[in-house]
């Protein structure tokens, strides 16, 4: 059986979207219901929670960051073309500001799915409006440290920025964020 180029993107994108990790065309970064915006938030609070539980550690960065963005879930996909996407809340000094989301794709030799936590600590001004201003993404070579008891004692920020994941079954260990991309929407 020969298998048209047509046949495998019509697959990738058939499981991507199944999957969910791909963001629906005129999908806004904000939910479109109070509800819905009531739940994300709710999500990214138990994220944090669990991000400290995980570690002690962790309250220095919430409490020292200049900002940071919690992504409750971000789905993974691929079967050679791979695609990513998550929505999020963001923080300004401990305070709710706004709603974000990420969108990630891929090309390689990449099969399977998952589905993990992430936040991302801005240590600056600087580097937060950035991130607002949607001059934001992580070039290929930025890495992730998995929240792992005891992980963020040996964590620092660089060029402003500190990336923590766990997966929703476990930890990821070193996963690579690259060519992430985000977006910003203040709340009303």
């Amino acid at each position: 059986m020969i298998v048209k180029a047509s046949q495998i993107a019509a697959l990738v994108l058939g499981a991507a979207c199944s999957a969910g990790v791909l963001p629906l065309t005129g999908c806004s970064t904000t939910p479109s219901s109070q509800a819905d915006r009531d739940a994300l938030r709710d999500r990214a609070e138990a994220t944090i929670g669990e991000f400290k539980r995980r570690d002690a550690g962790m309250e220095r960065f919430f409490s020292s960051a200049h900002g940071y963005a919690v992504f409750p879930e971000i789905g993974k996909g691929a079967v050679g073309v791979g695609g990513a996407y998550g929505r999020g809340v963001v923080f300004e000094r401990g305070a709710f500001i706004g709603y974000c989301d990420v969108s990630q794709g891929s090309v390689g030799l990449q099969l399977g799915g998952q589905a993990f936590r992430q936040v991302i600590f801005f240590q600056s001004q600087a580097a937060f409006d950035q991130f607002k201003g949607g001059q934001f993404a992580f070039s290929a070579n930025a890495s992730a440290v998995a929240a792992d008891a005891g992980a963020s004692a040996a964590v620092d920020y660089r060029d402003g920025v500190a990336v923590f994941t766990m997966t929703t079954a476990g930890l990821m260990y070193e996963a690579s964020i690259g060519g992430q991309r985000f977006t910003f929407d203040r709340a009303e």
